[in-house]
């Protein structure tokens, strides 16, 4: 009784490696936009907790911005980027910024991002 073979060529063992590897470099690019995205949003939600900035001033918020994205290391989102409103007595940041992730020559990700404290 003759056995067929199975199993995986070694064509498409490089192919099943290609893929593996571009899916890493994708999500290696991806990764630090994303981590970025959630401390913004961290900010922004201390930034609302903040008692002291419900009856700030649009250049006090902005000045706790700077502060507080210094810290945490924050380049994407400028404090003149900030947009500050009051909803019902309670304050309200967001902005809008994008990221753009190079991959190959010229291929890459084009990402939009719009954090916000305004609950969802």
């Amino acid at each position: 009784m003759r056995h067929k073979q199975q199993g995986i060529t070694l064509f498409g063992m490089f192919f099943v490696a290609m893929g593996l590897v571009f899916t890493a470099i994708v999500i290696m690019k991806l990764v630090p936009a994303y981590v970025e995205y959630m401390s913004i949003n961290k900010v922004f939600a201390a930034m609302v907790a903040d008692p002291e900035m419900k009856d700030a001033k649009p250049s006090q918020i902005r000045d706790s911005y700077i502060r507080r994205s210094g810290i945490d290391n924050i380049t994407s989102v400028k404090a003149d980027d900030l947009d500050i409103e009051h909803d019902n007595g309670q304050l309200v940041l967001s902005a809008q910024y994008h990221v753009e992730k190079p991959l190959f020559d010229n291929i890459g990700i084009y990402i939009d991002f719009a954090p916000t404290s305004a609950k969802k």
